[in-house]
């Protein structure tokens, strides 16, 4: 503990590890915040698979950080630190759904739907733009100390799962919680969560799995081969709506499930509502569970510092299995086998059996000969030949072959323009004789013209161009300080306006952050001149304001605002006070006045006086005064009186 990773992100705890990650508590040093750092198994990353994972695991963190609704953990930031894949998201204070059914066991029959409502809204967001979380299970639907409830986890399950599946034929899962067609075909889409949602709920109503066994094939092939139970099977009382809503939930069929969570969840909310109060506060009568580790695999050492589980731990440690623990099936796991061939029933008379034997092989053949030549290789033909062809070429070609043609065109970014690019059947693959070969010839690069206007545009309004003209925003990290541009506008561009590339690709925008941060320093003191220099050639602005001083100089600054070791901004305006000197005052006219008269008034005007007596200043009249009347003289002079 105690890593920077990424040179911002220090890791403080760590809260959780699965199959694929481990994630940590860290503190974001630039932003002074808390986030969970998940930081994926090296193994990932590794072989001729791993870059392909770490490009799909940098689109799928893209498109999950795009999501924004309150009932996902907000994704902040991806990145790899050396060969570390991470990826950095909303810190979430409080337990996990699997945490809450093991110290109670099972939940209320309004509190599974009410639960399941917000995790199905929460993946109708996600829903909406097409993407699919594949892992929904209790460990994943955390539970904030304010009571709510978040999905996290998006685009790693998926990330994995695509490249796991194509590379090495399986898939990375949680068995529990598994649809059918995810097993069986390696496929999925948003009826896959709905399954995961189906099963979730069964167990928060019965504070059991639909499906286990000592082994993830096992479970794996009741998934495949065996429906849903119903949940009242487990908990008598339970309503026929409630196992109406699970086995439609969690239907074997996809077809037979809601489309997507939007579905899934108005029908789970019309069962809430046809039931009673009652019904809905009741819970079933179910001990809890002994808690189970967080780990789906043993400790072997902190990933941040090496140890990272191998492959065939995946498999090799699940006795029993762990109830959200990650494991590797093959594509196709828990298909039901064929059936064999019935033997022969013994004691046929042997004459009987000559003769069926040889109607049989009569028949044997008969059908066999129609068989080859109607359905078997004699029917089959492969397909020639056609990459790189022309369309006109390509129709010939299969027209020798006695195949009918169909062309389509479609944009590659490879293939040359007007060139066969992609066959199906596939070249060298069976197709009947009187069959169909569809052909896909190059339209060339799908290209789009560069938005102009980019840079000097605000982030907002260069990001909604581009995203206009079917290009994908992304920004240069770092500071861009700028004393000309304000923060947040464009300052450069990765694409020149108005030329053409790929549709999907991304422009790399520079943002401004505006003028760089500093801090005010003192000037108070100096003159005018020598401070606005200053000033000036540190990237301020100066203004002064004239005002008097008894004690700074002419001419010297007397305060400035901002003061020193204030923060500001390159570009920000520094007033000066400049000093003119002390203040002066009019000397008023005491000439004739009786000397006390002539005091006051010289004491009001904010002036000292001294007295000096002519012939002994009997009259006690002013004859004469040492600064004349109407001259200015700065307060506190001393004014001598002539007084005879």
């Amino acid at each position: 503990m105690g890593r920077l990773v990424d040179g911002r992100y220090e890791v403080v705890s760590r809260i959780a590890r699965g199959g694929m990650a481990t994630v940590y508590l860290a503190i974001d040093r630039r932003l002074d915040r808390d986030v969970a750092l998940k930081v994926m198994h090296a193994h990932l990353a590794e072989g001729a698979s791993g870059a392909a994972f770490i490009a799909r695991f940098r689109r799928e963190a893209r498109a999950a950080a795009r999501l924004t609704h309150p009932g996902l953990v907000a994704v902040l930031d991806q990145g790899v630190d050396g060969d570390m894949s991470y990826l950095t998201m909303e810190h979430v204070d409080g337990s996990t759904l699997r945490r809450h059914l093991e110290d109670q066991g099972s939940l209320s029959v309004g509190a599974a739907l009410r639960m399941l409502e917000q995790v199905l809204d929460a993946l109708a967001a996600a829903h909406r733009t097409d993407l699919v979380h594949r892992d929904i299970k209790p460990e994943n639907v955390l539970i904030a100390s304010d009571s709510r409830v978040k999905v996290a986890d998006f685009g790693l399950a998926r990330a994995v799962t695509e490249v796991t599946s194509t590379t090495t034929g399986t898939v990375l899962g949680t068995v529990a919680y598994l649809a059918p067609e995810l097993i069986s075909r390696g496929v999925s889409d948003t009826r896959t969560d709905v399954y995961a949602c189906g099963i979730l709920l069964y167990e928060m109503l019965t504070g059991r799995q639909p499906f286990t066994g000592e082994t993830p094939i096992q479970v794996a092939f009741q998934h495949v081969n065996t429906d849903v139970p119903a949940p009242s099977e487990q908990v008598a009382w339970l309503p026929a709506e409630v196992d109406e809503l699970v086995t439609a939930l969690a239907a074997r069929d996809p077809d037979d499930r809601p489309v997507h969570a939007a579905a899934a969840l108005a029908l789970v909310r019309r069962t809430r509502e046809s039931l009673d109060e009652a019904t809905l506060d009741r819970r079933a009568d179910v001990a809890p569970a002994p808690p189970a580790s967080q780990d789906t695999y043993a400790d072997t050492g902190d990933l941040l510092g090496g140890g990272v589980p191998s492959d065939d731990s995946m498999t090799a440690r699940i006795e029993p299995i762990p109830a959200g623990g990650t494991v590797a099936l093959p594509i196709g796991a828990g298909v039901r086998p064929g059936s064999a061939p019935a033997q022969d029933a013994p004691g046929r008379r042997r004459w009987l059996r000559w003769g069926v034997s040889a109607a049989v092989l009569v028949l044997l053949a008969t059908v066999g000969a129609w068989w080859y030549l109607a359905l078997g290789p004699g029917a089959y033909t492969t397909v020639p030949r056609l990459i790189g062809a022309t369309a006109s070429e390509a129709a010939e070609i299969l027209d020798t072959a006695g195949l009918g043609a169909d062309p389509r065109e479609a944009f590659s970014d490879d293939a040359a323009l007007g060139a066969v690019f992609e066959t199906s059947p596939g070249e060298g693959e069976r197709v009947r004789k009187d069959g169909t070969v569809s052909f896909t010839v190059s339209l060339g690069p799908d290209l789009v013209v560069v938005p102009e206007g980019l840079v000097g545009a605000m982030q907002a309004d260069a990001a909604a161009a581009l995203e206009g003209a079917d290009l994908v925003a992304e920004y240069v990290e770092g500071d861009h300080y700028s004393d000309d541009a304000p923060s947040g506008m464009v300052l450069d561009a990765s694409a020149e306006p108005a030329s053409q590339v790929n549709r999907g690709s991304s422009v790399l925008l520079t943002i401004s952050d505006g003028p760089a941060p500093l801090n005010f320093f003192q000037v108070v003191g100096l003159t005018a001149e020598s401070a606005t220099t200053e000033l000036e050639a540190a990237g301020l602005r100066v203004a002064t304001t004239p005002g008097f001083s008894d004690t700074v100089a002419k001419g010297r600054v007397i305060a400035q605002s901002p003061e020193g070791g204030a923060a500001g901004h390159r570009g920000d305006t520094v007033t000066l006070t400049i000093s003119e000197g002390p203040e002066l005052f009019e000397v008023p006219d005491v000439f004739g006045l009786q000397y006390e008269k002539a005091k006051e008034a010289l004491e009001a005007a904010g002036f000292k006086v001294a007295r000096e007596n002519v012939l002994g200043g009997l009259f006690g009249t002013v004859r004469e005064q040492s600064v004349a009347k109407g001259e200015k003289a700065p307060k506190g002079t001393t004014i001598t009186l002539k007084v005879v």
